[in-house]
This record gives structure tokens, sequence and C-alpha cells, in this order.
């Protein structure tokens, strides 16, 4: 996203203004006037400010945009694969109403029937009237890090299909490829370094961005929320630019700050803040007696026996089966009806989680003993600090689960609207060429007093959000060398014998 303030072009500086100050007359002498020049205005915190938040908008909107528009076009996708999923994949996900439901243990052998070569390890009923069942198995032939999702048609106990499932919002390989696509273009480790420096420079543009437009003159306060009309030009540009921009910039800063918590850089710093202040999320723990811990409740897990909707290799002793450990999630105050059930292994207890995004959240867990029941550890939302709260409330934002289709709406237009920035933005650069916003040296004119805090400010950012610095770092290479280049070519044209440009 780039503002060149096109609205305010640069010129020469220019002689202060002159005042006719009259002299009083002696006798016998003719009127007569002296010029003085008008005192200098004081400058303000603003106008020495403004050209260096200008410059750095400019190159951060020219260098950095590129990546932004790749994040917000991919980011736009993936908004839109909630829908997509049910119509590509309606026959997995539908089925017709029948008159009763089968208990979840046998749709979990109709699973294992479908798969004899998977272990169950979790199982989420559906939802809502027409909604298959999801069981979930660890099978050799399941892409990394996904689990293999078994459609259940709930009230006859078919199978509908078969299809690999990503992550707790159960992606399938529609959204999966898309998340990847967003996340590292496919990259691996590498590829994330993009989405990281995306992340890491949204919220300094959109919010600088918003300073450089508020700061405007403008005639009235409709033009700061409201575009300009009229025929194409780069003031009707910038005004699109600046107006869009300040009524997404809220979300956009959203956006940047719960995209940099899952970085690899700054979301490690992100993490130790998070845990120092006390914000860490809290875990469930389901270990039954004394045996070794592990990470309970994960979709990777196994279960119990045959029959009961538990696998025979897992077994650890007398198990009550998975109906029973929902009645008893259910008796401990598990009431949502978007729930995932997480079978026994490795010595744990069956988990049974509510997933319930929408407003007010429900996200309570519970750990029972499989033999009888007894409530091992109950975790409520409730009990989360405040920073853990809002961090899932943040995460659940971004990955456009809260709130359901409002929330993916919100995420779309959002995106969109960066995409419409920064194809405004390289406009605004191109008709005016060569884009230069503002002079270079503007620190300098910034008072020290406020230079020396911005600097601190700006070191402690960079420190803490990496690819920010690094890049950072670049910019003033790239405006040092452009500057060199500058000199070197006055001192050329300045030597005897060589011609000079108007």
């Amino acid at each position: 996203m780039t503002i060149d303030d096109p609205a305010r072009p640069e010129t020469p500086a220019q002689e202060p203004p002159v005042q006719e100050i009259p002299v009083q007359e002696s006798p016998g002498q003719e009127s007569s006037t002296q010029e003085s020049p008008t005192p200098p205005h004081k400058p303000t915190t603003w106008s020495a400010l403004r050209p260096l938040l200008l410059r750095l908008h400019f190159y951060a909107g020219v260098l950095v945009a590129p990546f932004l528009l790749v994040a917000a076009l991919s980011g736009l996708l993936y908004a839109l694969s909630f829908q997509a999923e049910k119509v590509v994949y309606a026959h997995e996900l539908e089925v017709p109403v029948g008159d009763a439901t089968l208990p979840l243990s046998r749709q979990a052998d109709a699973a294992r029937a479908a798969n004899p070569d998977g272990t169950v390890t979790a199982v989420w009923p559906g939802a809502e009237p027409g909604a298959t069942t999801r069981v979930l198995m660890a099978d050799p032939e399941a892409p990394e890090g996904t689990s293999l999702a078994v459609f259940v048609d709930p009230y006859t106990g078919d199978v509908r299909g078969q299809l690999p499932s990503y992550g707790s919002s159960g992606a399938l390989p529609l959204r999966t490829w898309i998340d990847g696509l967003h996340r590292d273009l496919h990259l691996g480790e590498f590829g994330r370094n993009y989405s990281e420096l995306a992340a890491s420079w949204l919220w300094v543009i959109a919010l600088g961005g918003l300073l450089l437009w508020i700061g405007r003159r403008r005639k009235s306060r409709r033009a700061l929320f409201v575009p300009e009309g009229g025929p194409a030009s780069r003031r009707r540009t910038l005004s699109w630019h600046g107006s869009v921009g300040l009524w997404a910039a809220a979300g956009l800063v959203l956006l940047s700050a719960t995209g940099l918590t899952w970085s690899r850089y700054a979301g490690e710093n992100i993490g130790a803040v998070q845990d120092g202040l006390g914000g860490a999320t809290p875990t469930l723990t389901a270990t039954v007696g004394g045996a070794p811990t592990g990470h309970e409740g994960h979709e990777g897990h196994g279960d119990g026996h045959s029959g009961t909707g538990a696998d025979p290799a897992a077994a650890q002793g007398p198990d009550m089966g998975l109906d029973r450990a929902v009645e008893a999630a259910r008796a401990a105050g598990i009431d949502s009806p978007r729930i995932s059930v997480a079978l026994p292994a490795d010595g744990k207890g069956y988990v049974v989680k509510e997933t319930d995004t929408q407003f007010p959240l429900e996200l309570d867990s519970v750990a029972l003993d499989p033999a009888d029941g007894t409530v091992l550890d109950r975790l409520t939302f409730v009990d989360y600090p405040l920073l853990a709260k809002l961090t899932r409330i943040g995460i659940d934002a971004h990955m456009g689960v809260f709130l359901g289709l409002f929330n993916q709406l919100l995420l779309a237009a959002l995106a969109l609207a960066l995409v419409l920035m920064i194809l405004w933005g390289y406009r605004m650069w191109w008709l005016r060429r060569p884009g230069r916003p503002a002079a270079r040296g503007a620190w300098r004119k910034v008072p020290v007093t406020l230079l020396l805090p911005l600097a601190a400010a700006t070191a402690l950012v960079a420190w803490f959000v990496p690819l920010l610095g690094i890049s950072l770092l670049l910019f003033l290479a790239v405006d040092l060398a452009l500057a060199l280049t500058a000199k070197a070519k006055a001192r050329t044209r300045a030597k005897p014998g060589t011609n000079r440009t108007a």
C-alpha cells in the first residue's frame, strides 16, 4: 500500500513571503515602505514526523506490497473455502435426515469395517440434523500431519466417503491446500518467511497510512470517510486508497497480530511474553492413575476395543465404551451439540471437548476414566486467563471459524480491501513517477526529544519482530544506495564540459 500524497507535489523551497510595513513620514519626506520577512512558524511535531512516516510508508508499500498481495489473495480464497467445501464435499458431509441416529459405537465400527488398517482416534458427531459423523483414524496412507476422516451416515451406518482431515477445524483437502498456500506457498519452513514478513509489516503500513490519511488537510469531515467521485485522477485514487484504508485499518491490524502468533520467529517471542504474563492456555490432565503423561485429546491417539467404539490394539483395561463416555461427559456439563471425543490410548482416558466457536463460545472439556466414567479433570473456558481467551478468539477469527459465515465474509471483505489498496497504491506510484514521496533526510527534522524515544521503540519492535527489523535495515540500505547514486550523478553533471539538463 503506497501513499505518495499526489495532492501535495514537491516544490523547491521558496523564499518566505514579505509584508510591507508603513514607515511614519517625517516633515517634508515622501511616504515610503520597507520590506520585512514574516516570522517563520514553529514546526509542529506532526510536520516533523510526517515526511519520515510518508517515506517509510512509501518504501514499505512498494517493497512489501507483493508479499501482502499474495497473502491477501490466498487469504481471500481461504475465507471462501469454507462454503466451497460444503459444495465440493456435499456427498460426504450431508445425508437425508432419518428417524433416529445409531449409537456412536456402531458408527465407529462401520468406519473400521471400511478401513480395517486404520485406528480410530476420535469421533466428531454431526452437530445438526442431516450432518454426517466424522470418524478420525490414524492411517499410514494419510498425508503427513493429517488424519483419515471416514464420513458415516448417523441414521443408517453407511460410509459416505473417506478424506484426509487437517487441524482442529477439520479442514478437508480443498481448504487444506489453500491454507498451505496462504501459510507458506507450499514451500515448507522456508515459505513461512513470506507470510511472517507480510504479517510483520501489515500493522505498520496500516497504522502509518491511517495517520497520514487523518493528518491531511481537507475541506470537510465527510472526505475523511467517503471516497471522492469525479473523473479518474491521482487525487481520486488517493481518496479511495485512504478512505478504504480507514475503514479496514482495525481489521488489518488484528489480522497482522493474530498472524504473527503462528509465525516462526515473532511467534516464539509472543509465546514467551504471553507465558511470562501468565496468559498461557491451560491444559487438561487426562492421565489415568500413574500412567506416563502425554498430549491428551490429540487426534493422533487411538481408542479402546471393538464393539464399544474402541480398538483392541489400544485397550488399556476396562472400557465403558464410547456411548457411555459421551453420556458421562453430558452429565459433567458438556452440553454443546458440537463436540469431539478422543478415545483412550497411552494411559489416557476419554477426552470430550466442546468445539462450538460461535458466540458465546462453548469450549469446555472433560477427561474421563475409561473404566467407570469418573471425571479425571475438567477445564472450562471461564478458567482460561484473559490473554489465553483473547488469543483463542483472535486465532479463531483469523481462521474464519469464529462467528461462522459472518466471520468468513468479513475476512473476505478485508482481503479484498487490501488487494484494492495495494493496486491503488501502485497506481499512484505509477502516475507520479518516479514516486519520490518526501525528501531524504527527513529524520533530521524530527526533534531530538522525539527522535531518541522513537529510535528506541523502533529498535525494540525490530528485535521482537525480527523480519520487520531485517527488512527495515534493507529499506535503509536501498535508500542510502539511491542517495549515493544521485550524488554521483550530480557530480558528473557538474563537471566542466558535461551537458546539463534543466
